[in-house]
């Protein structure tokens, strides 16, 4: 790691070893909780008309700065389910994204669609603090975490009926991915060390992705023709940021993203 991933995942750390929260107790407090919906169903349903959009609740970011910091999270949702998203994805992380959890609790009362809380999980209490949240899936970055991590946190997000979508960015994490069982999982076109995007990392990936696995492009989506081209790939989703967030139609931006015919080769259904 380097870079952006490096330092972010390094505060996350930090901030994970300073936790004195007994995660036996958050267990229990999180399985008491509301129990989440079912985040990949609702894509994989929607993917079913065409290409399913998971529109993102993003702030700013570490690399671009400011792209919407006075946004109403609630306000934000319902354009983007108006758009026709079939999931959100709100960040979560404060110090590099200028997120919270308070935004994604806005954003799931308003809209009811299923969210993933997008942030840096790096240890049990995050997996236990995204259900309490509300959050019905939860993010692993393979580029972030051991094996021993991946596996675990996936293994208590599963006690917890949360979703659990595996970002991967080469072929190499794509195989670990794979090795630890993931069913559902996230190409992301930009490298999280230098934030640089290639977009055409996921078309070249898709064929790697075995029948199954519900498979979502990331990052670098810009519009229609992008979309489309990542439908014919195979994806069953994409997951856009930026390009929805700073778009002064959003219902519209997102609309233009979504129902695309999906390709029943490449990428399994």
């Amino acid at each position: 790691m380097a870079t952006y991933l490096a330092e972010i995942v390094t505060a996350h750390r930090a901030a994970a070893a300073a936790d004195r929260r007994d995660v036996g107790d958050l267990v229990e407090e999180a399985l008491a909780s509301p129990a989440p919906a079912g985040f990949a169903a609702a894509l994989v349903e929607s993917s079913r008309s065409g290409l399913a959009v998971i529109a993102e609740v993003k702030r700013r970011s570490p690399s671009k700065g400011a792209l919407a910091l006075d946004l109403d999270p609630a306000e934000v949702a319902l354009a983007y389910a108006a758009g026709g998203a079939a999931c959100l994805s709100v960040l979560t992380d404060a110090g590099f994204f200028a997120g919270s959890p308070a935004d994604l609790a806005a954003a799931k009362a308003a809209s009811s669609l299923p969210v993933l809380r997008k942030d840096f999980t790096v240890s049990e209490a995050d997996v236990c603090d995204a259900r309490l949240m509300g959050a019905d899936a939860v993010l692993l970055i393979v580029a972030a975490l051991a094996d021993a991590e991946l596996s675990a946190f996936a293994a208590l997000a599963e006690r917890l009926d949360l979703d659990v979508l595996v970002e991967v960015h080469d072929d190499a994490e794509l195989d670990r991915a794979l090795a630890m069982g993931a069913r559902f999982v996230g190409v992301n076109q930009r490298d999280l060390a230098t934030f640089e995007v290639d977009r055409e990392r996921a078309e070249r990936m898709a064929g790697s992705i075995p029948p199954g696995v519900v498979a979502v492009a990331e990052s670098g989506i810009r519009d229609a023709s992008d979309a489309k081209r990542l439908a014919a790939a195979g994806y069953q989703a994409v997951l856009v940021g930026e390009g929805v967030v700073v778009a002064d139609d959003r219902s519209g931006a997102v609309a233009a993203l979504a129902g695309h015919p999906v390709a029943r080769t490449g990428v399994a259904r």
